[in-house]
């Protein structure tokens, strides 16, 4: 249904009692939630600042305002400067926000704001990420603020200043990869190859989509090139092709063969499982991620919520390319798109054998 009419449907639903406005928003609120609906949320949310005592709407504007505009019209500003390479203009701007941020929405002894973004991060966080706290949602998505902060902090030289803003980041979504992959290239930039192999190590724990696995182990791949563990390099490369095809391997390959003055050769899957190990690396996605991802599947076929069911089931083929999970993906939606081709385990690359003269 589209965010209007949403809007409309709820408002007819409501009278002239704040205090029964109030428990049918929460119990829609509720309604939506469970329905992993973003975009009745958003409306309830709307609908309950509405419904709002004067004084208490002032209280959420002055939280949710900079010099007169909404923290995510200054987010769109800050977006616009940066697709124009503007980062020393966006810089103060993204400053002020993550300051306003982080005197508004701060961590107390009994609560915490998380800006989890699906049913899935929900779940998957509280399973990793056990919290007594209270955990309330954040009226913005202040893991991304922050990420791109941190991008402008690193396109402007301040690397190091960008570690502290990642990790604030991190600390709102715990399951969002993005400020963890902007981690990892500062320490690639510093050249901190133990920095670069526990923030990829921690990533893969909670990476749910190929392209995420196959980004880490590239990042660990650049990090072994530049320490010149070259055979170890071109395992971890090999690794990230069979997960997410990157037409950017072949040449790194290449680049390991002129680096090392000698053939390349492509690793087996049992060598190649074995170089993992030895940084503490298990091959292929977490175990824990598919479990939460098949519970979750489960649990929206249980109660009739088709959309999250394939979405949930999306995920675990994604990770396991279970044909089984395919088919029924396809039985209730025969138009659905599979991220991950099922041969791309099979993709092959040739670098040549030695360095150019």
């Amino acid at each position: 249904m589209a965010y209007n009419d949403i809007l409309e449907e709820l408002r007819a639903k409501l009278g002239d009692s704040r205090e029964e406005n109030e428990k049918i928003l929460r119990t829609e609120g509720e309604k939506f939630a469970k329905e992993g609906d973003f975009g009745g949320l958003k409306a309830v949310g709307e609908l309950i600042i509405e419904n709002m005592p004067e004084a208490q709407r002032e209280e959420l504007n002055r939280l949710t305002y900079i010099d007169g505009k909404r923290l995510n019209e200054v987010y769109a500003d800050i977006e616009a400067l940066v697709k124009e390479k503007k980062y020393l203009d966006a810089l103060p701007i993204a400053e002020k926000l993550y300051k306003k941020i982080c005197l508004e929405f701060a961590e107390t002894e009994k609560s915490k704001f998380v800006s989890l973004r699906n049913p899935f991060e929900d779940n998957l966080c509280q399973f990793l990420f056990k919290d007594d706290k209270v955990l309330n949602r954040t009226p913005f998505n202040f893991t991304m603020y922050l990420t791109t902060y941190a991008y402008i902090l690193i396109e402007t030289g301040a690397n190091i200043d960008a570690i502290p803003v990642l990790e604030k980041a991190i600390a709102f979504n715990p399951i969002d990869v993005a400020p963890r992959f902007e981690l990892a290239e500062i320490y690639k930039l510093i050249r901190n190859k133990k920095m670069v192999l526990d923030v990829s190590r921690e990533t893969l724990k909670i990476a749910y989509s190929p392209l995420s696995i196959a980004r880490c182990y590239s990042n660990i791949a650049y990090a072994l090139t530049d320490s010149g563990d070259y055979e170890d390099a071109a395992a971890f490369y090999v690794a990230s092709v069979m997960f997410a095809p990157n037409p950017a391997v072949p040449y790194e390959m290449q680049h390991l063969a002129n680096l090392k003055g000698s053939p390349i050769r492509k690793p087996s899957i049992e060598e190649m499982v074995a170089v993992m190990k030895k940084y503490d690396i298990e091959y292929g996605p977490s175990k824990t991620v598919i479990e939460v991802s098949a519970q979750l599947a489960s649990h929206y076929m249980g109660i009739g919520d088709r959309e999250n069911a394939i979405q949930a089931m999306k995920i675990t083929y994604n990770l396991t390319l279970d044909e089984d999970i395919k088919n029924l993906i396809i039985k209730l939606d025969p138009n659905a798109q599979m991220l991950r081709p099922k041969d791309a385990s099979q993709l092959e690359f040739e670098p040549q054998d030695t360095p150019k003269s």
